[in-house]
């Protein structure tokens, strides 16, 4: 009977694990993860995105307020995923005690985004964001939309944008969609 149970147990955990959106590591492709600054229009902020000899990905740069700049982002194109069975977005983190943001559509194709500001410590951190905290916003401003339907994922993304110039680095070693 017990043999049962445990298996019954593992079988459950198997199909309510989390799914993994992207695991860096020193193998890691990276050409799908896209840079987009305010250079778009007109600013003078920098981002770039590689690997650390550790194997993380590295979201670093400037944020530059000069002609009316003031944000950089880096994003990934994910294959669409049912969200049906997770609750939650789940990320290995370091920061460097700056404010970002992550963002998600549910289609490529949305001219707005789902997002949640989360602030870093120094140290590594693990972020959750429960797909209720994701919030409809395009350029900065909130839509008076409702939150996040958690029906599918096509991309994420991060994004810094604190109104203020600023160096930033933000080491990323794993994303997943959790329960």
């Amino acid at each position: 009977m017990k043999t049962i149970f445990y298996k019954a147990t593992f079988l459950i955990f198997m199909f309510m694990g989390d799914a993994v959106i992207f695991e860096f590591n020193a193998k890691s492709s990276i050409e799908k993860w896209t840079l987009l600054d305010d250079v778009v229009m007109g600013g003078k902020s920098g981002g770039d995105f590689f690997l650390s000899k550790e194997g993380f990905g590295v979201f670093a740069g400037t944020v530059s307020l000069e002609n009316n700049g003031g944000f950089s982002s880096v994003r990934y194109p994910y294959t669409k995923t049912d969200l049906s069975q997770y609750t939650k977005i789940v990320i290995r983190l370091r920061g460097d005690k700056k404010n970002y943001q992550f963002r998600v559509k549910s289609k490529r194709s949305d001219y707005y985004s789902y997002t949640h500001t989360f602030s870093t410590n120094g140290d590594w951190q693990t972020i959750e964001i429960p797909f209720s905290a994701l919030n409809p916003a395009f350029r900065g401003r909130s839509l008076q939309m409702p939150s996040y339907p958690a029906q599918s994922i096509e991309e994420i993304a991060f994004l810094i944008g604190n109104k203020k110039n600023e160096r930033f680095q933000l080491e990323i070693a794993k994303i997943t969609l959790s329960n």
